[in-house]
């Protein structure tokens, strides 16, 4: 049983991943906690709208590769969204079901677009227009680092030999 910090640990206050995942985390709880109240719908379902209002017609798949989250998160917004009909699937082309918004779909959109972007102004808020463009090329250079490397881990496991 440990009763004593480990030394050689990390420092919380300093480690990047874990900064990001708190400003992450409570940029997610204020604008789910939000959309809930006013709408009935969480922060998931906004991602879902939000693709569509930028892709229309996407499929689900290319949603969650969008949205960078789990397949199951994304049908089951789907599948809310379309019992809501604020979306709907139609007919594609080789069995695809392009997703698309419906008026009512677009009016959430617009009803729900400031309580998200809401977010993005508490935290840049005072922040010089050049710093963000900084911050947010840093951003994306660390995104495409953890996808490159999380494809090249991918590539190794695909490579390793079986277990017999």
């Amino acid at each position: 049983m440990l009763t004593e910090p480990l030394t050689g640990t990390i420092d919380p206050e300093n480690f990047t991943p874990r900064l990001i995942a708190l400003l992450s985390n409570a940029l997610v709880w204020r604008e789910s906690h939000e959309l809930r109240r006013r709408f009935g719908l969480g922060t998931n379902d906004w991602r879902v709208i939000s693709a569509l209002a930028i892709r229309p017609g996407a499929s689900a798949t290319e949603v969650t590769d969008f949205i960078g989250v789990n397949k199951a998160v994304v049908s089951k917004s789907v599948t809310t969204l379309a019992a809501r009909e604020l979306i709907t699937l139609v007919d594609g082309p080789r069995g695809s079901r392009p997703l698309y918004l419906t008026p009512a779909g677009v009016r959430m959109h617009d009803e729900m677009l400031p309580v998200s972007t809401n977010g993005q102004d508490i935290i840049l808020e005072g922040m010089d227009p050049a710093h963000v463009a900084a911050l947010n090329t840093l951003l994306r250079d660390m995104i495409d680092k953890v996808r490159v490397a999380n494809a090249d881990e991918a590539a190794e496991l695909d490579e390793a030999p079986t277990p017999v």
